[in-house]
Formats: structure tokens, C-alpha cells, sequence
């Protein structure tokens, strides 16, 4: 078992409900070499009261600031040279720790990661990189060996094909190397943070190496307000397009021209997908028409198809609420004729 020091930031903003089982699977963990940092962002319920004076960590009370802010301060106080995050409505399992600090050491990964059970509302967990349609390449040679326990090495090459893709590891399923975080959590994304510290690693430094397991190794728990912290869907979408540009405007330099293209095309979708939002379940016109046209600023083409994509939907949708309208009609006619 290796001997670093593992220093675990857990942020949290008004889940004094949920944190304690949080803490614990930190207590619990078979890794003995673990600072604890709880990062209170501002609770205004009775987390300050609940853990404030708890032994065993330490409690930093901060003015609402956000997750970047949260885990940032987390990072400023850390000790250790590996550096684990652990959102505060999750819970990992005891051997977390032991197999994640193994996997690093083993094949020199810049960051690990671990497959997970998420709750689902029918109550059955769900097993979730095995339904990730983007890792799904990575998985197959794996899974043909039959041993979920062992890690699949993703070099820098992979990693970059994956990560622009898709963001497949959650805050709570990594463990990196203090040494390769570059920037610390970006403050002016809200909703890509993690996706944008990874990108940092894969793309700004040289020879970035990950592993991931597909044995699960932690719990994300769903519930409603941790979905994107409560926010309506157009709220949400109108935060993916802005990290989006964010995104494009800061890995600009470090993409090739097919690289670029696909964050290109994914803020093109996005934006598109909000016009469409904002027409149809708000009527607002000038929004939409704003984003229709920053669209077409970006990739002409690709909102030419988008736009004759989403056209289509509509008549088909149209098409089959007429289909059914005529069908009710004509079903109620038949029993009126037969009534009399």
C-alpha cells in the first residue's frame, strides 16, 4: 500500500443532511494516509453547526462563491501530494482510496478514475460507464478479458479523442497528482469546471497519462436538487453554450484543426438546442434568433443541418397530432353511429 498523502476537499452548499454520510465513507476508507477538508461555500442551513467542530478534519467556512471557489480554497490548504474531490451527496466505497492511489502509482497516471452505481428514480442503480456510449470504444478490448477490476491505461492521444467528446469522470470518481493540476477549477465555468481541469492536464501538459476501472467504487447519489443544483432546463442550456465558448476560447492554441472542430460543432448543437427551447416552450423569438445566429457565425453548415433537423422533429410531431386527432374522430364518430 502506497504512503502518500491523499488530501480530500469536499465542498457543499446547504446539504447538512447528506454530508455526514459523506465524511464517513472518507473515515471509513482501508487508505490510512488522508487529510479531510470540508469547504462550507456558504450554507445557510445547519451544516456550520452540524460539522463545524467535528475532529478528524478541517472546516473552512467561505461567502457563497461557487464550486470552482470551494474546491480551490480546498486545493490552497491541501497537503498531500495526491488530491482527491468527494461532492458532498456522495459516498465512496471503503476501498476507494487503496485502488485509485494503486492504480496512479502503478502506471504513472497523471489521474485516475473509477465506474460508479448512480441511483436511478425506479430505485435500481444504474451502472454508468457501461451505458457511456463515448468510453464505450476504450471498454470493449477490456470487457473481453472478463476482470472489471483491472484499469484500462488511456495514453495522451486517447485521452485528448475522449475528453473532447465527453467529460466521463465526475468530481467524486478521480484521484490525480497535485503536481499536474495546472490551474486549479476555472471560476467562470459553472457547469464544465471539472471537464476544463482535466483538459488542462490532457491538452497543456506533455505526456498525460489516466487510467479508469470499470469495478465501481463509489455511490453518486440523484436526487432534485443536485441536478445541475436545481436549475430549470433553459437555465441550463443557456450555462452549457456559454462554457462552450468559454471552452473554445481557451484551448483554441492547443487544438488541431479537427480537435477545434468538435467543440465547435458541440457549441453549435447546444446553441441550436436552446433556440429551439426558447421558441417553443417560451415563444421568445429574440432569443432564439440570437442564438440561430451566433450559430451560423460558428459553422454555417452545421446549423444549416441542425436547423433542418430540428424542422423535421417539428413535422413530424405535427404530423402525429393530426394523425391522432383524426384517429379520436373518427373512433368517436363509430361509437356515436353505433349508440344510435
Amino acid at each position: 500500500m502506497g504512503k502518500q498523502l491523499v488530501s480530500v476537499i469536499i465542498p457543499t452548499y446547504n446539504r447538512a443532511s447528506l454530508i455526514l454520510k459523506a465524511i464517513h465513507s472518507v473515515w471509513n476508507q482501508t487508505y490510512p494516509h488522508v487529510q479531510l477538508i470540508v469547504v462550507d461555500d456558504g450554507s445557510e442551513d445547519n451544516t456550520n453547526a452540524l460539522i463545524g467542530n467535528l475532529e478528524g478534519l478541517e472546516y473552512v467556512l467561505i461567502p457563497h462563491g461557487g464550486h470552482s471557489v470551494a474546491r480551490n480554497t480546498g486545493l490552497a490548504r491541501a497537503k498531500g501530494s495526491l488530491i482527491a474531490t468527494l461532492d458532498s451527496d456522495d459516498t465512496w466505497h471503503p476501498d476507494f482510496l487503496e485502488k485509485c492511489v494503486g492504480a496512479i502509482e502503478q502506471y504513472n497516471a497523471d489521474f485516475v478514475f473509477a465506474n460508479w452505481y448512480q441511483g436511478c428514480r425506479d430505485g435500481n442503480p444504474q451502472d454508468f460507464l457501461l451505458g457511456d456510449p463515448f468510453i464505450s470504444p476504450f471498454i470493449k478490448p477490456h470487457l473481453k478479458l472478463n476482470t472489471s477490476s483491472s484499469w484500462v491505461v488511456l495514453s495522451e492521444n486517447k485521452l485528448r479523442r475522449l475528453y473532447l467528446l465527453s467529460c466521463p469522470s465526475p468530481s467524486s470518481a478521480v484521484v490525480m497528482k497535485r503536481s499536474s493540476i495546472l490551474t486549479g477549477w476555472n471560476k467562470k465555468l459553472r457547469i464544465g469546471e471539472d471537464w476544463s481541469l482535466y483538459l488542462d492536464m490532457i491538452f497543456k501538459k506533455k505526456g498525460c497519462r489516466a487510467a479508469f476501472t470499470m469495478e465501481k467504487l463509489w455511490n453518486k447519489h440523484v436526487h432534485e436538487h443536485n441536478i445541475f443544483d436545481g436549475k430549470k432546463r433553459e437555465e441550463v442550456l443557456d450555462t452549457v453554450v456559454e462554457d462552450d465558448l468559454e471552452l473554445i476560447h481557451i484551448y483554441r492554441e492547443f487544438l488541431t484543426v479537427e480537435e477545434l472542430k468538435i467543440l465547435r460543432k458541440k457549441y453549435v448543437l447546444d446553441a441550436m438546442e436552446l433556440a429551439k427551447y426558447a421558441l417553443i416552450r417560451n415563444w421568445n423569438v429574440k432569443k432564439t434568433w440570437k442564438f440561430v445566429r451566433l450559430s451560423f457565425a460558428e459553422m454555417p453548415f452545421q446549423a444549416f443541418k441542425e436547423i433542418f433537423r430540428l424542422l423535421g422533429v417539428a413535422i413530424a410531431n405535427r404530423w402525429r397530432a393530426i394523425k391522432w386527432r383524426v384517429i379520436s374522430a373518427v373512433s368517436t364518430t363509430k361509437m356515436q353511429q353505433e349508440g344510435t
